[in-house]
């Protein structure tokens, strides 16, 4: 069973960038080709697929976030990251990593991991 495990501050000031890591165990990100991804969920809305990250190091992002979002991984401690720049206290919300699956799909979720944009 593949686990993830969401890491990074919890609190980014507007303008800054957020960078979150996700740990995977029990599976590895370059196996298959399956897509490592990215979603958020704002309070009081829906979960927002963010982009993903595939086995062979493709990037897909949501356009909306495209110019501000970059995925990218460490083969060698099974990890994959999200950067976000220029956030604004819009980009809060709980942030989950999420895998292996195809686009928005998925077969494991991490806990997710709270994050406040505020001065």
């Amino acid at each position: 069973q593949v686990q993830l495990q969401e890491s990074g501050p919890g609190l980014v000031k507007p303008s800054q960038t957020l960078s979150l890591t996700c740990t995977v165990s029990g599976g590895s990100i370059t196996t298959h080709d399956y897509f490592w991804s990215w979603s958020r969920q704002p309070p009081g809305k829906g979960l927002e697929w963010m982009g993903a990250i595939t086995a062979i190091g493709s990037t897909y992002y949501i356009p909306s976030l495209q110019s501000r979002t970059s995925i990218s991984r460490d083969t060698s401690k099974n990890q994959f990251t999200l950067q976000l720049s220029s956030v604004t206290p819009e980009d809060t919300g709980v942030y989950y990593c999420a895998g292996p699956g195809h686009w928005y799909m998925a077969d494991s979720w991490g806990q997710g991991t709270q994050v406040t944009v505020s001065s």
